[in-house]
């Protein structure tokens, strides 16, 4: 019985995600022309961007009825899903607003707020969470009245995550469908139907419009898909993994979105270290760093698509095989990550030691050695050759 019942949500699982990304992967280049008509293309204005030229905003728009429209087709529509669809509506007209003519940041921050609101009233809260001290005798911490405050903060603060790794082509939607997939695999291992269908309509629609964000991209998600993103893996994350605090611990969400949150806590403790405004732009992210370390594109987005696959990895461990072996596994796929990043991309050496050297340079060894024993009478008038500090030979006459 068990066997086809797992059998039965494989398929429920399969066809959801399929159907999702040919309705996204379909609809992108239909979203692109759109945004160019509306006038939504982001122009690079500053350091901060990293494309050269004008691109189409507004593809979050083909990933949000992909997704939409394979939950109405397949999930069950459960008082829960309808507060976070409902919500997810308004995060994207906000977004697509946005995306046309820039709003305000206290505004966007305000409406956010209101729009966790909703699926809060339709009960997707953090009433109680496994206890991180592993010395207390009460293995759970019920939250009471801090509950409401605590859900708004852990969903405004993951919609807002996502959205500030959106800075290279195919970061966001890369970390996004690694995500997806880890709170999918948790939902099968749980039998949690409801969750695994909705997350693989979700994984669906990232993978149908990756092709098109993928270095170099032909159109940009904008804040109508990366809030959306972050706000539906926020508020799922809460409905398939805080509410089973008996069975996953604390840590597992903030494993599975651990490289939105450490970016967006990094980035407002250095800029409040600094005396900034916390929500100002800047240039200082993870994926920023990775770039001014001198790789490329392609070579930073794989790096932190390598890091979020780990950290979602440990998660799924954690949840099936206790904290120990998980800890194990994180710290030995850290280790095997750095080993890796260093052969695959080492630090630049000196032409000196790396021992990297032009044919000028063999040929000016050459002559050097040819010349030790026929050295001209100081003094003499001569013409020789020498070698710069860049390999290339220059004349010097007397």
């Amino acid at each position: 019985m068990a066997i086809l019942e797992n059998y039965h949500l494989i398929i429920h699982v399969i066809i959801a995600l399929a159907a999702a990304l040919i309705i996204s992967f379909a609809l992108t280049p239909v979203v692109k022309s759109f945004a160019q008509k509306v006038g939504a293309v982001d122009v690079p204005r500053d350091a901060r961007r990293m494309h050269k030229v004008p691109i189409p905003r507004l593809g979050g728009l083909a990933i949000f009825l992909g997704f939409l429209v394979s939950v109405l087709a397949f999930a069950n529509m459960t008082y829960q899903l309808q507060g976070i669809l409902l919500g997810a509506v308004i995060i994207v007209v906000l977004g697509a607003l946005d995306d046309v003519t820039p709003l305000p940041a206290l505004l966007k921050f305000v409406v956010q707020i209101i729009a966790s609101m909703i699926p809060i009233f339709h009960g997707v809260v953090i009433s109680c969470i496994s206890n991180p001290n592993l010395f207390s005798d009460n293995p759970y911490w019920h939250l009471g009245w801090l509950a409401i405050p605590v859900t708004v903060l852990w969903i405004v603060g993951v919609t807002n995550a996502v959205n500030l790794i959106d800075g290279l082509d195919g970061l966001a939607i890369g970390v996004s469908s690694i995500s997806s997939l880890t709170v999918l695999a948790i939902a099968m291992i749980v039998s949690e139907e409801n969750v695994a269908v909705v997350m693989a309509a979700l994984l669906g629609a990232c993978i149908g419009f990756m092709p098109y964000n993928m270095n170099p991209a032909k159109i940009f998600m904008g804040d109508t898909g990366s809030t959306f993103l972050g706000f539906v893996l926020a508020c799922i994350s809460i409905q398939g993994l805080f509410k089973f605090y008996a069975v996953i611990s604390f840590v597992v969400p903030f494993l599975i979105l651990g490289l939105p949150i450490f970016d967006t806590a990094f980035a407002f403790i250095r800029r409040i270290a600094h005396g900034q405004n916390p929500m100002s732009p800047d240039r200082s992210h993870v994926h920023h760093r990775l770039i001014d370390m001198g790789l490329n594109q392609k070579q930073a987005v794989a790096v932190l698509y390598v890091i979020s696959a780990i950290l979602g990895l440990a998660a799924v461990v954690l949840t099936t095989g206790g904290e120990l072996k998980a800890l194990v596994l994180l710290v030995a796929l850290m280790l095997v990550g750095v080993v890796a990043a260093r052969v695959i991309f080492p630090p630049a050496r000196p032409k000196e030691e790396n021992g990297e050297h032009t044919l000028s340079d063999a040929l000016a060894s050459l002559e050097a050695e040819g010349k030790k024993d026929d050295k001209p009478a100081e003094g003499a008038e001569t013409e020789c050759e020498k070698t710069d500090e860049n390999g290339g030979v220059e004349k010097n006459g007397k």
